[in-house]
């Protein structure tokens, strides 16, 4: 402001010396008065010129290049550039910001939408998008209501709350692969509605499962409970021959083994799902494990496990690249998984079928682990769900034959603790096959101190018994 005034008294003194004076040494006040008015006006027109100047500067927002850097325009023009680029520096990290903000809720595995007060979308991500099978660009600005036609949803958004929420089937809903998604919808802003999608398909199956559950448990240790419960009323109430008597005392045995089993075939589910997973430190020898499913093998056909107390014909086969080999993993647990293969085999195949059991290395794919019979086999329909727990083929006939209904479920979960994979094939009418293949990684080495037991045992016997 100091230089500004300066500079106008200047040139209104230069003017008025110019003007009084002029060419000759006398004074002229009508000199002076005009020369004041010329220079006041040139000095005026020469600041509205500046003034313009950075007017225009502004409007064209051409601010990296100042049009005056001196006088009260100059330190206006420099200060304006300096707010400017502080602004643009504020509007690059709000922008950052933003990005890194939408960029969190598209990562987010729940679905967000942002509606407007007349429930048009504003702003959805993709897992929203996907729940509710919607197109994030081209249904901006669309009435929602319009696009979701569930006649639960549209109640659920005509409502003056959505905290509680409102379960629909996804649009990626199938038959056979159902989804289901949960809803709720929370006011922000003015009249505004943050909707909040989530799919639950994974949290409902579990809850179903866990019913199913309780469910098979309650049912499986009722009936044995039930016939135990006659026959001690019998026993207490009647008079009974010595048969008799023991007749219903073998099949109380019967019964109370029934539970046992199932007890045992639960707690072992139950050790399966809270121990850790298997290391690689501990190792067994292929021999040692071969040998013990073998003699399990014959005294389960020796004892009548067949579905009508005969013997089987079994055939045992091990791949001779396997012998001196140990694999790693809990031995109790593929133990367990083997024999649980065998006693189905054996179970389900008539008297004097004919059962298979093999152990092969597969060199690009891993080791592979079957039982083959020549029982009734199995209708496809069902083969993705034997692994289920209490799933059977047949109720009746699995009763008959002792099977708890956890015998393939704990085979699926050794398998997995163990990096392998459960192989089910079967043909109705010609039997079935049922293994597992174990990755390649759980058989390199070398022996180690497993090949001496290995040898000890010798090799395993690849011949056919008749048992």
């Amino acid at each position: 402001m100091f230089v500004r005034l300066f500079t106008f008294f200047l040139t209104l003194a230069l003017g008025i010396l110019v003007g009084a004076q002029g060419w000759s040494i006398t004074w002229d006040w009508q000199g002076a008065a005009l020369g004041a008015a010329l220079s006041a006006t040139v000095w005026v027109m020469s600041d509205l010129w500046r003034g313009h100047r950075v007017l225009h500067w502004v409007i064209r927002e051409e601010l990296e290049q100042l049009p005056t850097r001196w006088g009260l325009w100059g330190e206006l023009a420099d200060r304006m550039r300096r707010i400017q680029r502080r602004m643009r520096q504020e509007v690059v990290r709000s922008d950052e910001r933003l990005l890194r903000l939408t960029a969190a809720v598209q990562a987010s595995p729940n679905g967000v939408l942002l509606l407007d007060g007349g429930n048009h979308i504003e702003w959805c991500n993709q897992t929203a998008a996907q729940h509710l099978g919607l197109d994030a660009q081209r249904d901006r600005l669309q009435l929602i209501t319009n696009l979701v036609r569930d006649p639960a949803f549209v109640t659920f958004m005509q409502g003056e709350t959505g905290e509680q929420g409102v379960v629909i089937e996804g649009r990626l809903s199938r038959p056979n692969a159902p989804q289901r998604v949960s809803l709720h919808w929370f006011p922000y802003g003015e009249g505004q509605r943050l909707l909040l999608s989530r799919d639950i398909t994974a949290l409902e199956q579990a809850d179903t499962m866990r019913r199913d559950f309780v469910a098979n448990v309650s049912h499986e240790i009722r009936t044995p409970l039930t016939v135990l419960s006659g026959f001690i009323e019998t026993l207490q109430s009647l008079p009974l021959q010595e048969d008799e008597r023991t007749r219903y005392l073998d099949l109380m045995a019967q019964q109370s083994q029934r539970m046992q089993s199932l007890v045992a075939d639960l707690l072992t589910l139950s050790r399966l799902e809270g121990s850790p997973m298997p290391g690689m430190s501990e190792r067994t020898a292929v021999a040692a494990l071969w040998q013990t499913c073998e003699n399990d093998a014959r005294g389960l056909a020796g004892a009548g496990h067949g579905a009508t107390g005969m013997t089987h014909d079994l055939v045992f086969s091990l791949d001779p690249a396997l012998q001196g080999r140990s694999v790693a993993g809990a031995r109790t647990e593929l133990q367990s998984a083997m024999s649980n293969l065998i006693s189905n085999a054996l179970r389900y195949t008539p008297a004097g079928g004919r059962v298979e059991v093999g152990w092969k290395l597969h060199p690009q794919q891993g080791v592979e682990f079957w039982v083959d019979d020549n029982g009734p086999g199995i209708a496809p329909q069902h083969l993705p769900r034997l692994t289920e727990r209490f799933y059977r083929v047949d109720r009746s006939r699995s009763r008959e034959t002792g099977g708890t209904g956890l015998g393939l479920a704990i085979v699926k979960h050794v398998v997995q603790r163990h990096g392998g994979q459960v192989l089910i094939s079967s043909v109705p009418g010609q039997g079935s096959r049922f293994g597992f293949m174990l990755p390649l990684e759980r058989f390199n080495d070398s022996g180690g101190l497993d090949s001496g037991l290995a040898g000890a045992l010798g090799p395993a016997k690849q011949e056919r018994h008749q048992d």
